[in-house]
């Protein structure tokens, strides 16, 4: 095993990102707010709030962020400040999805992330509606090098919305996600020891990653008191079940990276899946849920509706011990989820550990994770993540870490075939933010990745491949 360097960045390129946001008719009508503006201060909590509006209730500093009259220069009519808000109004805004606690602390799917994690987005009522856009479009020229390397320019992008209200004792979310992802072919884009799914229904992804399907996500959930604390229900076509960490798209700590990781098939590869029922139960600062959900993967058909099934099973169990921590341990069974391999069972297990920490002008966030794929029949595999985000004014710098075992990288054939591989990989990229106009931003940005692998694998890969990408980025904000 040798240790290889790279790192040679330049920003470049142009992508595109949609719609505002929903107004209402009442004194909301024009105002915004962003969600990095509402997060609890250290030591404090979201005070309870009463079952008949589980929206209500705010912590001491978030009350202290609306401006007083005296502060504030007086507004123009058309834009309101927060001190005209009504105040159950803008109490709706703290409300989380399954239970009494900030909505920061909500991620993808019935995730959690730390409570002070600056959320980006833009905010604003509809009738008793509260609502979100959230999205970006990222072109990307693509570079990996070796043997096995190829390079691409393409697009990926993904745009959510959600709407939540108070309904009887509890609230209902809904939320949507799309992607364009398809465009880019059902090969998606170059990447070095990347593995899983398939272009053509007949042959593996190798050395490339997947584009995700135009529905990312379709789900509705219910939450409202229960025993002291608060249940929930979750419902996906497609939706993520509860198993492993935030993905890696919603995690402040990955966002920024237009790579998948090399262990997403180990930790958060089932943020799509076509047929997803979530139970669960908040108590404080503990959750745990369990989901019932479809373990075949995506087909090759990104623009389809795959066939909804509840045939495998997972369960989480989620701790934030303060405002700046999240810990989750996860297990699931999946049936056959590769359509190469029909017969082939897998039991995951995964655990993660997020830390975020705001400052002022900036957020700083690191995940820790692990994941463990056992095949059945087969071998059992393991990837380690630990990346980091720290953004500051108009910069972004991230890493990302990884170790995996690769048991898919030569098909039926090669002399190679079946054999398990240790991959590590180290990206280092920037993203420079300019404000393009109200709450979008144009991020130009670039990463590089070097590698270490066994000796054996030199003949394939090269003695020493390096790689790059240069992106152009549009981000609601």
């Amino acid at each position: 095993m040798r240790y290889k360097l790279l790192v040679k960045l330049l920003p470049l390129c142009f992508a595109a990102a949609g719609p505002g946001f929903a107004q209402s008719d009442d004194s909301m009508s024009g105002h915004d707010m962003h969600h990095h503006d509402m997060r609890p201060s250290k030591d404090q909590k979201v005070k309870p709030k009463s079952p008949a509006r589980r929206g209500e209730g705010m912590s001491d500093h978030d009350m202290q962020k609306i401006p007083s009259e005296e502060a504030q220069p007086a507004p123009a009519p058309q834009e309101p400040t927060m001190s005209g808000m009504d105040m159950d109004e803008h109490d709706s805004m703290m409300a989380g999805a399954l239970g009494d606690y900030s909505m920061m602390r909500d991620s993808s799917g019935t995730s959690w992330q730390p409570d002070s994690t600056l959320m980006e987005g833009v905010h604003g009522m509809l009738g008793s509606w509260t609502t979100m856009v959230h999205g970006f479009a990222n072109l990307v020229y693509d570079y990996q090098g070796g043997p096995r390397g190829d390079h691409k320019t393409f697009s990926e992008s993904m745009l959510m919305g959600m709407a939540q209200r108070p309904l009887g004792d509890g609230e209902l979310t809904l939320r949507g996600m799309i992607s364009l992802d398809p465009l880019m072919g059902r090969d998606g884009y170059p990447l070095l020891f990347q593995t899983g799914e398939t272009a053509n229904g007949r042959t593996p992804l190798i050395d490339r990653q997947h584009p995700h399907d135009f529905l990312m996500e379709l789900s509705a959930t219910y939450s409202a008191p229960l025993g002291g604390g608060s249940g929930f229900i979750y419902v996906g076509y497609p939706g993520e079940p509860a198993l492993g960490p935030p993905t890696y798209m919603h995690r402040f700590s990955a966002m920024d990276n237009p790579e998948a990781p090399l262990g997403h098939h180990w930790l958060d590869a089932t943020h799509v899946t076509f047929g997803v029922i979530t139970a669960g139960y908040v108590f404080g600062d503990w959750k745990i849920e369990a989901s019932a959900f479809n373990g075949r993967e995506p087909d090759e058909n990104r623009w389809d509706f795959d066939s909804p099934r509840l045939d495998s099973g997972s369960a989480r169990l989620t701790w934030n011990p303060d405002e700046n921590w999240s810990v989750q341990v996860s297990w699931g069974y999946l049936h056959s989820p590769e359509g190469l391999e029909p017969e082939i069972d897998q039991r995951r297990t995964t655990a993660s550990l997020t830390y975020n920490r705001p400052f002022s002008g900036g957020n700083w966030q690191t995940t820790l994770a692990w994941g463990h794929n056992d095949k059945s029949p087969g071998d059992a595999t393991d990837a380690y993540l630990l990346e980091s985000a720290l953004s500051w004014e108009q910069h972004t710098v991230f890493v990302r870490a990884e170790n995996v075992a690769k048991d898919e990288l030569f098909e039926i054939g090669d002399p190679l075939f079946g054999r398990t591989f240790r991959i590590s990989k180290f990206s280092l990229g920037y993203v420079y933010d300019l404000p393009l106009a109200e709450h979008v931003k144009l991020g130009l940005g670039a990463l590089g990745s070097v590698y270490d692998f066994p000796n054996a694998l030199d003949a394939t890969y090269g003695d020493n491949p390096t790689s790059f990408m240069l992106f152009a980025r549009l981000k609601l904000d």
